[in-house]
């Protein structure tokens, strides 16, 4: 090996240095390729790079390698440069954190800005896929609704759908199992068998030849000890016959299974997988160490015998418990678990040893009459009971539910002295006793029990049921006090559950002086009404409508003057009260409050209602007396007079109207009695000077071009409405102008979108119509009745997905719920939508369109009792708004119809 370093080169293993190139000084060149000279470099040019890099040294970490950077141009980032790793090796200071935190910011800024707009084009996008590529079930969903139309005829016309399987798919058939006689058996065991010797033919022929199948002797044929197949099969029948002597009946050979029973029992009986037996034994070795270990514990003992008894080895069970008995004597629910444990026969002797050991255990006590059966016996075991626990309430209660009223008071008298902190035997002694008694029994509770209060409440409640209605507020009076005195919280929230739990019972002078004494308990002054008006909701919302009286009550001897709270207290009385003590509130409002219009309002309209004309004018006299100038009641009075077909008192109360309080409104009804009155002239005329006084009133211009209408004048109904810019007459090209013109000047206005939407429809426009709806909707996207009108301009299939986005938006639009009622409807779907039906007219009541829609579902699908019920609801409700509504109402021919009568009208008007 030395001889051989020693003759080897040197230069051999050097690298050769830059700008060699081989043969180049002999002349012997030969030809240069790219990859020799590099780029733009001749083969004679020598680079700069004279001193190559210093060789590393062996003493270097050779593990640890500096990455070599990717220069390659598909590794080039225009903005983070090669793999972003150019400055990769440099210092990472705190200004570049600060630097990279700044342009982080901006970013972040940017995708802000740009992300509402990307957003909605996603989904818009999304909406536009949808429309374009609905589901299979949407486009079939028209086709399965028209199957409800489907004839019985051609029901049992369509064909049978063939059946494309092959014949064993078709008719399959279980796959036989014969079981194999003895005889099969034996012979392949015959012939398996091994031989050890040779028999006498086999020694003459040298093992040549094989013998015969089956003629083999020797130890290849096993013995009778060791397997006998026949006696197998004797021993399988005489177990099978066993089997059956079990299940029948001996003497008459008749069965005895339950043939519907049996698998009952199967079903009920337990079975346990490999797993849960395995966990079963490991819980029966660790629930028999603790037993063990520490025998004194009762929950172990209770644990065992509950582990064999979901196992289903009830005695084993019976065993432990009885042992855990032996064990813990003192322990009341090991007794309780064995007497659970111990068939019923020997359960009585069980519970009778637990208690001679535990003498003191109520529970013991009590399961003891429970395993009685007859009422004597109970009554004897709690007797025995009290002599050993006198002083168990439990026990008195349990006691005295068993005896007759009578004998109930007698052990009372007995339960309290031995009880006298109990309150509810207290009570109950009181309700057994007679008046005189009662109010002795509760004093002596209130010496025992200073500090409760449903004994004070009690003895309220006893005054008022004898007619002693005076000392009512007094006692609650000094329950307050007295429980003050022994410093005891007096908490408003208790004490009002007591005053409507009072008013459930019937004590309604016991509620009224509760809320009198505790209602302005613990309130500042200044949240004194927010926090009555509260209190008196919740108690409306609870039934408790005595309560709520009795705040609103008190409220208003606080503030008299709060017109607010007159009208809160109005409101009940309406809704829960009688007419009378509507009545009675609102002459006592209006008095306190003389300049609140709605509460005379109230007053004459309540005695309109009950038939007394009379005293409802008389009302409103005095209510033009309070106020003079005012329209409401102005008005209130014309419609009184008009209504009960006094047109000539209308007309004159009117004209008083105009020169006393000479309004819009009071020139547009005057106007409305003439029309109505077929007085078209005077109509006119009194529009005309409507018009001079109050030229933005809108309505005027539209009552004027109706009249003219009516008389057959077009040009001038033409010009009324461009006096006003209101379409309604002309071409569409000028109608579409006109509607132009308004949107440009109200873009927000959702009903000139509408009747623009409409105009394109009905002259069968419907692509410029969903366009002009689009656009709507992009400026009115909570506009409901702009998304109800674009729910039924889709197709069946997409109806229920624009539905969807519908109620996104419009939530709680009485439009919107209204158009998804239909859309069930139209789906045979009648409980969903009356459902909708019902929300919608419980958001807006004063929508009559939805009521009328209610209306004709129950006149389709409904019962008379349901169509009264949705009649009787409007009549309450009396509706004034809705485009189908206003249509009829406002109909010169329906001016004298009331609700019920309107309804009925308009539910014909309309299609589902």
């Amino acid at each position: 090996m030395s001889m051989i370093s020693k003759s080897k080169k040197l230069f051999l293993n050097a690298s050769a240095p830059l700008g060699y190139v081989p043969g180049l000084g002999r002349g012997a060149t030969g030809f240069t390729t790219r990859s020799d000279i590099g780029p733009a470099r001749e083969a004679s040019d020598i680079s700069d790079e004279r001193h190559p890099k210093p060789p590393r040294k062996r003493g270097d970490d050779d593990d640890e390698e500096d990455e070599v950077e990717d220069l390659n141009d598909s590794n080039y980032d225009e903005f983070s440069g090669y793999g972003g790793s150019l400055f990769s090796k440099g210092p990472y200071d705190k200004d570049d954190e600060e630097a990279d935190a700044v342009f982080d910011a901006i970013d972040k800024r940017m995708d802000e800005r740009r992300k509402e707009r990307r957003e909605k084009r996603f989904k818009q996008e999304i909406e536009k896929y949808r429309q374009e590529r609905p589901k299979i079930q949407q486009q079939f969903s028209d086709l399965r609704r028209e199957l409800a139309t489907v004839s019985d005829d051609a029901w049992r016309n369509i064909p049978e759908v063939g059946d494309i399987r092959n014949k064993k798919q078709r008719n399959p058939r279980n796959e036989k199992f014969t079981p194999v006689p003895d005889s099969v058996l034996s012979k392949g065991l015959a012939n398996s068998g091994s031989a050890n010797t040779l028999d006498r033919r086999q020694q003459q022929l040298g093992g040549f030849q094989t013998p015969f199948p089956g003629t083999m002797t020797g130890f290849n044929t096993p013995s009778s000890s060791e397997l006998d197949l026949v006696r197998i099969g004797q021993a399988r029948s005489t177990l099978v016959g066993v089997k059956l002597d079990q299940v029948s009946d001996s003497v008459e050979g008749q069965t005895v299974v339950d043939p519907k029973g049996y698998l009952t029992d199967l079903q009920s009986s337990t079975s346990f997988a490999n797993a849960d037996i395995g966990d079963i034994k490991k819980a029966r070795l660790l629930l028999n160490s603790v037993t063990t270990t520490n025998p004194s514990h009762g929950p172990g003992w209770i644990a065992s015998a509950r582990l064999e008894e979901v196992t289903g080895r009830m005695q084993k069970a019976r065993n432990i418990i009885t042992k855990g008995c032996e064990t813990c004597p003192r322990s009341e629910d090991v007794w309780l678990e064995a007497i659970r444990l111990q068939p019923k026969e020997t359960s009585l002797s069980i519970v009778s040893q637990a208690i001679r050991n535990m003498p003191n255990s109520v529970k013991l006590w009590i399961k003891a009459s429970e395993l009685e059966e007859e009422t004597i016996s109970k009554k004897r075991v709690f007797r025995k009971a009290l002599e050993q626990i006198p002083n168990s309430v439990r026990l008195w209660k349990e006691a005295v539910e068993l005896e007759d009223p009578e004998d109930a008071r007698i052990m009372l008298s007995r339960a309290v002295e031995c009880c006298p902190h109990s309150v509810d035997l207290w009570l109950a002694l009181a309700r057994l006793e007679n008046y005189d008694n009662a109010r002795k029994v509760l004093n002596k509770a209130r010496e025992n029990i200073p500090t409760d209060r449903q004994i004070w409440i009690t003895a309220a409640k006893l005054e008022e049921a004898n007619n002693n209605i005076a000392m009512v507020d007094k006692i609650i009076e000094r329950a307050i006090a007295s429980l003050k005195a022994n410093m005891v919280e007096i908490n408003r929230d208790h004490w009002i559950l007591d005053a409507e739990e009072a008013e459930r019972s019937g004590s309604i002078s016991t509620c009224q002086a509760i809320i009198k004494n505790v209602i302005g308990v613990g309130i500042e002054e200044e949240d004194l009404k927010d926090t009555w008006m509260e209190d008196a909701e919740s108690c409306i919302a609870h039934g408790a409508y005595a309560c709520a009286r009795a705040i609103y009550a008190h409220s208003l001897t606080v503030f008299p003057n709060k017109k607010g709270i007159w009208l809160r207290a109005a409101y009940l009385e309406k809704n829960h009260g009688t007419k009378e003590s509507l009545e009675e509130l609102l002459q006592k409002a209006v008095a306190h409050c003389p300049k609140a219009e709605v509460l005379w309002l109230m007053g004459a309209k309540s005695k309109w209602l009950s038939g007394d004309i009379q005293s409802a004018r008389q009302i409103l006299a005095l209510a033009f007396q309070a106020n003079p100038n005012s329209e409401e009641i102005w008005l209130a009075a014309v419609k009184l007079e008009s209504e009960n077909n006094e047109d000539e008192r209308a007309r004159i109360l009117l004209q008083k109207a105009r020169s006393t309080a000479p309004t819009a409104r009071v020139f547009m009804k005057s106007a409305n009695l003439e029309w109505c009155l077929k007085k078209l002239d005077g109509a006119l005329a009194m529009l005309k000077e409507g018009i001079e006084r109050y030229p933005t009133f809108d309505k005027f211009y539209m009552m004027t071009g109706q009249i003219c209408e009516q008389i057959g004048d077009s040009d001038r109904a033409r010009e009324a409405y461009s006096d006003g810019i209101c379409p309604g007459l002309g071409e569409i090209t000028k109608a579409r102008s006109m509607l132009e013109r308004g949107r440009s000047r109200n873009p927000k206005c959702p009903e000139l979108w509408l009747h623009a939407v409409r105009i394109e429809n009905e002259h069968g426009n419907k692509p410029m119509g969903k366009s002009l709806m689009a656009k709507a909707l992009q400026e009115n996207p909570d506009s409901g009745i702009l998304w109800a009108e674009a729910i039924f301009m889709e197709t069946r299939p997409v109806r229920r997905t624009k539905s969807l986005d519908a109620m996104k938006r419009c939530e709680h639009d009485a439009h919107v719920l209204v158009a998804v009622a239909r859309l069930f409807w139209s789906e045979s779907k009648v409980t969903k939508a009356r459902e909708w039906f019902h929300r919608a007219v419980k958001i807006d009541p004063d929508n009559g369109d939805a009521w009328a829609y209610m209306y004709k579902l129950e006149l389709q699908h409904g019962a008379e009792a349901q169509q009264q019920s949705v009649l009787k609801k409007c009549t309450s409700a009396e509706p004034h708004h809705g485009e189908n509504w206003t249509a009829v109402s406002k109909a010169k021919e329906n001016w004298r119809l009331k609700t019920d009568e309107l309804l009925p009208a308009v539910a014909a008007r309309l299609s589902a």
